[in-house]
């Protein structure tokens, strides 16, 4: 549909609402379903991918390929068919291969995005619902509070104290405050207070709006480009790997130059046949699919991740993820279950024990000291009250289960009120809310105002017990509440605490200053939240693998370390506050950093100093928040992780990996995942780049020394040809090995071709070269006519490769094991096809006469094979003798 241009912010909101046919209840379901029909999705249309051509034609544009393109074209003036068909087959097996692997990675990544769909929180039928927020239309009421991303445009119809950044749309770096107010109509965009605008982000207060515009018709659609920008498929590795391939290459072609110059001049072959052959070389020795085997290798282990319900947003995690050496988590919802249960209520004279666990509103309460129950339940009635009161959160039963909308503490304030028999809509409708300050970090408590059903203007507070203890001065025993508040800690319980106070004069409107002073404290709540069954495995499997778990939490000390002891999250955990950290310097807190299991009572700034203080110290931090105040810290992590139930869109655009399932235990299953990513990573290079070396050093020592080639140009491009579209690509698909999270971490700073890779490089090429030319001579002094040998040359590559390819399917472990030995589906299957190419290269007659091969007898075939489980039982018992003697880090435990 077309926008509708209308002046929003200049109308009342009554018009406002009567325009879009709406009301303060929301619309009903069944007039939301028409108009979702009518509008259409609240969402931008998806940016256009690069056409199916031109993204196969840019697999071409490589120096290599230019030249192989000049080589065909030039093999085929000069009457070389053949080779010029194999190269050209060659270049373009390449180049389907490098398109369909970038498409899958694409299509991963595209399919990530929308596991990750925001959703909203409105107004259906008069209820508070979540729903996804394209289904968003015209004329529903929208619920914003901080962190928030605004999901369509709103006419806004309350806001407290609402700030918003819309520097998206105007350029301003400061944060637009927000009220009600008409503007009128000419009012420039940055100037329209009573807007919100689509794609902006809340950064303070909160707020209810009735949406004007969806999708293309927002403001935010007049730009849609600039917010549609599709996901770089590259990373820091990917570009390093790019890097050394075009480096490569340039030292290749010098290379072939000097070599075709050596050969011509020297050796005295025919320039056509020595072109041709330093070609298939160039081929064969530069590895132009790697970029495109570890992209796909990649993409694979974001899908594996998302599988295991964490979502990767950005492609550089998968990588970094594997060298994590510390995971900084919150408590609440992360390590614990984030279904609160209010476990105890206490007052100046009285303690109330609450049974059950759960939402649910079933359970006894008792007293805990006394048999005067009921006594100890009248004393609690104001608490109860003002818990119900104070309170944005609704109980629903569904499917059986009870669940809550809003926050986990008030959720369990409303069962335990229920529990006291109070009705919650009866309670609220007999003290009707007026005005209130919603809960902030920065002042840590929640007010809300009330019409009594006497007559009188009553302020309900709760939050955190200084704060309380702060608005009551004088008028209270800290020494006893102190007490009460450590031994709830202690036991592992979550305090909130209550006040209360009667306003002399009536008042529409809640200030700060009204709970200045002058509030009376009503006690205490003890909450739990008890872990998840599975955090203390992960915990355990972190400690194994040389992962450190830090928790940071906004908790009390003994709260937290209750729980740290329970999840056994260190040997002996010890706690620093927030406080303490305050009195701490960067360079003393970067010293006692490492050691610290817990911190405790933090906020936003402290944990952006801890992560750096980890970081100061050379770890490579994972970070987990969940409020648009977590931002600068997930930013500052080395892989920043929101929560995908619990976390604000501010914090999932910060992170590069979202948990679905806001669970511990999926960050670790993350980290084992990312290991397994780099491992096969090492795994495509360990196999690919030696392999490539041992044909060109049987090639060049047969130039150099002056002997008749092993190979013949085209039969280097088959073996390159058939190894690509088979064998090299397998490895990406390879499982975790056993014992993956039994390591330490990897160093990040960790180069490309580390010392074990290059040792690998230089043994493996020796040993393939001299067992292919140890066949070459055998061949011949057998009397073998020169095609002959050479056909057994190339079966002995390939049999070669594929005995070091199950060989470097396990880096850490011996191959000699049934699961080695079998191989995976993938692999099996790569080698099935890769046989049946071989059988009909050496005994097919086409294409004996394409490549000149001769059929191999039976005792050839059986020594072929020999040989090369033969050069795997060799490189197994180099792999031993590596991990024994320890030369190379990377192959340790």
């Amino acid at each position: 549909m077309e926008q509708s241009e209308k002046p929003w912010h200049s109308w009342t909101v009554q018009k406002v609402l009567d325009d879009l046919r709406s009301s303060s209840n929301g619309l009903s379901v069944s007039d939301a379903a028409r108009r979702l029909s009518s509008h259409g999705p609240n969402e931008l249309p998806a940016t256009a991918g690069r056409p199916a051509l031109l993204r196969f034609l840019a697999q071409f544009n490589n120096v290599l390929i230019y030249f192989l393109i000049t080589a065909a074209v030039a093999a085929f003036v000069l009457g070389h068919a053949v080779d010029a068909a194999v190269i050209a087959a060659v270049v373009l097996v390449n180049a389907i291969v490098g398109f369909i692997q970038e498409g899958k990675a694409e299509k991963a990544l595209n399919a990530i995005r929308s596991m990750i769909a925001p959703h909203a929180l409105i107004l259906r039928d008069g209820l508070r619902t979540k729903v996804a927020v394209r289904d968003l239309v015209p004329g529903d009421i929208v619920f914003l509070e901080a962190g928030d991303k605004v999901p369509a445009d709103l006419r806004l119809v309350r806001a407290r104290r609402l700030l918003i950044d819309e520097a998206l749309l105007t350029g301003e770096s400061v944060a637009a405050e927000k009220d009600e107010a008409i503007v009128p109509a000419e009012a420039s965009l940055g100037d329209r207070r009573g807007m919100a605008f689509s794609g902006t982000l809340v950064a303070a207060g909160q707020a209810t709006g009735v949406v004007v515009e969806t999708g293309m018709n927002t403001q935010i659609g007049h730009i849609s480009r600039l917010l549609q920008a599709v996901e770089p498929l590259s990373t820091p590795l990917l570009r390093q790997i790019d890097q050394f391939a075009r480096r490569f290459t340039w030292v290749v072609l010098i290379g072939g130059a000097l070599l075709f110059a050596f050969a011509v001049l020297v050796r005295g072959f025919e320039w056509v046949e020595a072109l041709i052959a330093v070609v298939a070389l160039a081929v064969g020795i530069v590895p132009e699919g790697l970029p495109a085997v570890i992209t796909i290798t990649l993409a694979i282990g974001v899908r594996r991740m998302a599988i295991r319900n964490a979502v990767i947003r950005k492609l550089p995690a998968v990588e970094t993820l594997g060298a994590t050496s510390v995971i900084c988590t919150d408590k609440t919802g992360t390590l614990t279950r984030n279904e609160m249960t209010a476990r105890r209520i206490v007052t100046q004279r009285h303690e109330v024990l609450a049974g059950g666990s759960g939402y649910a509103p079933e359970g006894k309460l008792t007293a805990a000291e006394s048999s005067d129950d009921l006594a100890a339940l009248g004393a609690s009635g104001d608490v109860l009250r003002c818990g119900l009161l104070c309170n944005d959160a609704e109980l629903e039963l569904k499917d059986g289960r009870w669940i809550v909308n809003g926050d986990p503490m008030e959720g369990a304030l409303i069962a335990l009120a229920m529990k006291a028999g109070l009705n919650p809509a009866h309670a609220r409708a007999e003290w009707p809310r007026l005005d209130e300050i919603p809960f902030d970090a920065a002042h840590r408590f929640m007010a809300t105002l009330h019409a009594g059903p006497d007559g009188e203007t009553v302020v309900f507070v709760k939050g955190a017990a200084e704060a309380l203890f702060a608005m009551a001065p004088g008028s209270i025993d800290a020494d006893f509440w102190n007490a009460r508040i450590a031994a709830a800690g202690s036991e592992g319980e979550r305090v909130l605490a209550f006040g209360m106070k009667r306003l002399v004069d009536k008042k529409e409107r809640l200030d700060f200053a009204d709970v200045a002073d002058g509030v009376e404290f009503l006690g205490i709540v003890g909450f739990i939240d008890p872990p998840r069954p599975e955090v203390a495995e992960a915990i355990a499997q972190c400690r194994t693998a040389g992962i450190a778990v830090k928790m940071i939490t906004g908790d009390h000390a003994a709260t937290a370390l209750a729980i740290a002891r329970q999840l056994d999250l260190a040997e002996d955990p010890q706690a620093v506050t927030g406080a303490e950290i305050e009195a701490l310097s960067d360079a003393e807190l970067r010293k006692i950093v490492g050691r610290v299991s817990v911190f405790a009572r933090t906020s936003p700034e402290h944990k952006l100093r801890i992560v750096r203080g980890l970081q100061a110290n050379g770890l490579i931090v994972a970070m987990t928040g969940d409020g648009v105040n977590d931002a600068p810290s997930l930013r500052q992590a080395d892989v920043g992780t929101a929560m995908g139930i619990k976390g604000t869109e501010a914090s999932k655009e910060a992170a590069e990996m979202v948990l679905l399932d806001d669970n511990f235990a999926s960050i670790v299953n993350a980290v084992s995942e990312g290991r397994t990513v780099y491992d096969n990573i090492r795994k495509v290079i360990s196999w690919e780049i030696p392999t490539n070396g041992a044909e060109t050093l049987a090639v060049v020592l047969a130039i150099l020394v002056g002997f008749s080639l092993p190979m013949s140009a085209t039969q280097i491009l088959w073996v390159n040809l058939i190894l690509a579209s088979t064998l090299g690509l397998v490895l990406a698909f390879e499982p975790p090995e056993p014992g993956v999270m039994r390591r330490r971490p990897r160093s990040a700073k960790a180069p490309l071709l580390s010392p074990f890779l290059l040792w690998r490089v230089v043994v493996v090429s020796v040993l393939l070269a001299a067992a292919a030319l140890g066949v070459f001579f055998y061949a011949l002094n057998s009397g073998r006519d020169v095609e002959t040998a050479r056909t057994m040359v190339v079966n002995m590559f390939i049999v070669g490769e594929i005995f070091y390819l199950f060989n470097v399917r396990y880096l850490h472990l011996t191959s000699f094991s049934w699961q080695g030995v079998l191989g995976t589906p993938v692999v099996l299957a790569a080698i099935a096809v890769l046989v049946i190419a071989q059988l009909l290269f050496t005994y097919a007659p086409f294409m004996q006469a394409l490549f000149e091969t001769r059929p191999l007898t039976i005792t050839d075939g059986v020594l072929i094979i020999a040989i090369g489980a033969g050069l795997m039982f060799l490189l197994e018992l180099e792999k031993l003798l590596m991990r024994r003697l320890g030369w190379f880090e990377e192959l340790k435990d």
